[in-house]
């Protein structure tokens, strides 16, 4: 059988392989601690929940159209101008299976093979993987300054006759930084001057935690949505913890849009008419579990932090949202996929390793979960690897003795 060299050149999930890592550890019984999920623990919008529920009670469970149903557009119109200030119309939303399916759908739609796309380190592991598979080419721009924010320096450096887009996540996954304000007004002018496409992964701009400020990239540009090359990605995964309903969309000018209906009914004709549902449920309910999940995270943060901190050679730069920090564990391992399989197999704990964002020596951590798996997973961390840590601890009901450092 005869497998495309595209195909053989595609890396695996790290994160799905993780955590199927972890659950058949799990199903032997091991008491594995998963600091490596982007997933958060609480529950489903009670409204989005209804709204399933009743389209499932209606038996009317058919094909919707390809750019999505009207109740959910309409929701996603109303969401663009409360949290974006921006008037936007129903040719300028495409629903789609989850915010990967929308960074996907709108590179196939702007990419000719060999074209650039600039991505900043850290990234998400999916984007340049998805530049591949649609024969463009990602450019990686590594800031020099060691923080995880760019400059435009950084940037302008990276761009050449090639480039297309470049794509920014803020708040960032895996480093829970936040982009600055002057950062994205200088880079919106700039690729206006220049005409290459902004494309802003904003999954998790209600994620944001105090003394921290998003601001909306359209805020810095005067153009009309149909004018602009500006283009916003975001859904329901992460504010709304609806990661299995698989809702994202996409905001763009009006001839992206329709050429990206275009690629999508060839591709999956529509997402879930249940899951649309539900998200334009989620959208337009009551908003209080938001507020709540932001408010967790902040204090789980806060835990993580204070945790790693007891680490005498571990630095951490304070995440500004997200699920995530990416703590520099390189005084311990300069090779992040060997340190995290060591923690795996001797602590029972997922991490992700910082290879898979070009931060070698970095591990993802996620404060998603309970306090409880946060202080007992970086405390089994610490007997892994600090040596002036206890040599015993325990790890469910057995005791177990370090003997490697």
């Amino acid at each position: 059988m005869s497998i495309s060299q595209l195909a053989r050149e595609i890396k695996e999930s790290p994160t799905l392989k993780l955590n199927e890592a972890a659950r058949l550890l799990r199903e032997k019984g091991e008491p594995v601690i998963h600091l490596g999920a982007g997933e958060p623990k609480s529950k489903v919008p009670i409204d989005a929940i209804l709204t399933a529920a009743s389209k499932l009670k209606s038996g009317e469970v058919r094909y919707t159209p390809t750019e999505g149903i009207p109740s959910l557009i309409k929701a996603i119109i109303r969401y663009t101008e409360d949290y974006y200030d921006k008037v936007v119309g129903p040719e300028n939303v495409l629903v789609s299976a989850g915010a990967k399916q929308a960074v996907y759908n709108l590179m196939m739609t702007l990419l000719n093979p060999q074209d650039e796309v600039i991505i900043v380190a850290p990234y998400w592991v999916s984007y340049p993987e998805i530049v591949k598979m649609l024969y463009g080419i990602p450019v990686i721009v590594t800031p020099e300054s060691g923080r995880f924010e760019p400059t435009m320096e950084d940037i302008t450096q990276a761009v050449g006759s090639y480039t297309k887009a470049i794509i920014i996540n803020s708040p960032n996954n895996p480093s829970g930084a936040v982009y600055s304000e002057s950062f994205i007004g200088e880079l919106v002018e700039y690729c206006e001057k220049k005409v290459i496409y902004l494309v802003m992964d904003d999954i998790y701009h209600k994620l944001i935690f105090s003394g921290t400020t998003w601001v909306p990239a359209y805020k810095f540009t005067k153009k009309d949505i149909n004018d602009t090359k500006l283009v916003i990605i975001n859904g329901v995964s992460k504010s709304y913890a609806m990661t299995g309903f698989r809702i994202g969309w996409t905001i763009a000018n009006r001839e992206i849009t329709k050429t990206m209906v275009n690629v999508a009914a060839q591709n999956t004709s529509c997402p879930s008419v249940v899951s649309q549902a539900a998200a334009a449920g989620a959208l337009t309910g009551l908003q209080s579990g938001v507020e709540n999940l932001r408010l967790t995270l902040e204090n789980n943060a806060k835990v993580m932090l204070n945790e790693l901190n007891s680490f005498n050679d571990v630095h951490t730069i304070p995440p500004g949202g997200t699920f995530y920090c990416l703590p520099d564990f390189s005084a311990y391992s300069k090779d992040s996929v060997k340190l995290s399989e060591f923690l795996l197999e001797k602590a029972r704990v997922v991490t992700v390793p910082g290879k898979e964002f070009v931060m070698e020596g970095h591990l993802r951590l996620s404060f998603c979960g309970t306090i409880k798996e946060i202080t007992e997973g970086i405390a089994r961390i610490k007997w892994a690897l600090d040596p002036e840590s206890p040599n015993e601890i325990y790890i469910g009901d057995r005791k177990l003795r370090r003997d490697w450092v």
